[in-house]
């Protein structure tokens, strides 16, 4: 790392030193940093990569959400709720647009089939992915030794990007950096708290919650649109409220089966979720729909703000003077909605056949990659491959390589590879 300005506090400080730079609008380094994520070719890819339903397929239309528009609403949401807590809005908003950066093509189930084929080079996670997207694969800056440090972020948004500040262990499913991203990660998390090494910064922390409100609002808002989700049949039946109740608590909450089951039953008569029950796609069922999607969006993030400021104080906090106090039947029935876009749209009767296939792409695209060499990657990997040290490093940067596609391009690299050994 090159020396750094004694006069730039420790948040705003960047791996690489940088010249101040003088737009004449006096964009501060927060902003510089939004600028950065929206201009980069990997926040671009995210408009052809998954959120839930398959981005680019053909039984899809416009209105569905991708990673992109997605990341769009964690964003503004997440500025919104940082910003009544006191966090800088510019790097909530950096948190937001970035946390998905990492993911591959097909969602979880792409993220899934890296990691097992990634076992020999330590695995695969999208949020660790995320972390090497910002600081070593996006093309911006350079080091003094001339190996590149992605878009040279400041610390304080790097942190905020942190989900999951930790490596992988024996017991973590969840993990935010790979060994060789080491160096970096330490300096960000260098202004963590000693006592406590793996605690996250506010600002990550509200980024975290705004990823599930946003995921569980707008996927369900997406499943009633896509026709996947009746609440006529979960609102009449207790088994298949059970049924919800039991995938809620072995996938998304700590909360017991017999503490999810009230939380339903409540959240069901909500008044917005009854005026549901006879969705038909019309305008005045989207309208609806849309006054759901609002009310429960704003009850998530206000209860959050206001049960924050009850422990804390109303004074301003960012960074590591607050952490963010979600009440238990908020993050409840959060989950629980989540539910609802997995037991429906995810686990929907033929899916998984399609599901199978993505698994299978991402994985036989990884073998054959990994057996042509540096010829078949891009050029902006192949000269990692050829600088590789060993076979675990080149399997590193077919992984970067993969991770990178969008889900078109997937099936079509896979295609193409394919065709040509069929004609070779």
């Amino acid at each position: 790392m090159s020396e750094l300005v004694s006069t730039i506090p420790p948040d705003a400080e960047r791996y690489v030193a940088e010249p101040p730079k003088d737009s004449t609008y006096g964009r501060g380094p927060y902003e510089r940093d939004r600028a950065r994520i929206l201009h980069s070719a990997a926040f671009r890819r995210l408009a052809a990569k998954t959120q839930v339903h398959t981005a680019g397929a053909a039984e899809t239309d416009d209105f569905l959400r991708t990673r992109l528009t997605h990341s769009l609403e964690v964003a503004q949401i997440a500025r919104e709720m940082g910003e009544r807590l006191g966090c800088d809005p510019d790097v909530v908003d950096v948190a937001g647009l970035a946390h998905d950066l990492g993911h591959p093509p097909f969602g979880h189930n792409g993220e899934e089939a890296l990691d097992m084929v990634a076992e020999p080079c330590g695995g695969f996670e999208g949020n660790a992915q995320t972390l090497r997207v910002l600081t070593r694969l996006e093309a911006k800056v350079l080091g003094p030794d001339g190996g590149s440090v992605g878009l040279n972020l400041t610390r304080a948004s790097l942190d905020a990007t942190c989900k999951y500040p930790w490596f992988r262990g024996p017991d973590s499913r969840k993990f935010g950096v790979y060994p060789d991203d080491a160096a970096i990660f330490n300096w960000v998390r260098s202004v963590a708290p000693t006592e406590e090494p793996a605690r996250r910064c506010l600002e990550a922390q509200v980024m975290d919650w705004a990823d599930d409100v946003a995921y569980s609002v707008h996927d369900v808002e997406d499943g009633f649109y896509g026709g996947y989700v009746n609440l006529r049949a979960l609102m009449s039946d207790p088994d298949e409220r059970a049924a919800l109740c039991a995938d809620v608590a072995a996938v998304y909450s700590t909360e017991s089966l017999s503490d999810l089951a009230p939380v339903l039953t409540e959240l069901l008569r909500e008044p917005v979720l009854v005026a549901l029950a006879e969705y038909d796609g019309s305008h005045g069922a989207q309208v609806a729909l849309k006054r759901a999607t609002s009310v429960l969006t704003g009850r998530f993030v206000a209860t959050a703000v206001t049960a924050t400021h009850a422990k804390f104080g109303d004074e301003p906090v960012r960074r590591y003077a607050a952490d963010l106090i979600v009440p238990r039947e908020i993050r409840a029935q959060c989950a629980l909605l989540k539910g609802v876009v997995l037991r429906y749209v995810m686990r929907r009767r033929g899916a998984e056949a399609w599901y199978s296939r993505q698994r299978e792409i991402v994985v036989e695209l990884v073998e054959a990659l990994a057996g042509r060499g540096a010829d078949a990657l891009d050029p902006v990997f192949a000269p990692h491959w050829l600088a590789a040290p060993d076979d675990a490093a080149r399997l590193r940067v077919v992984i970067d390589q993969v991770a990178s596609l969008t889900d078109p391009t997937a099936v079509a690299w896979h295609a193409r590879i394919w065709n040509a050994r069929r004609h070779g």
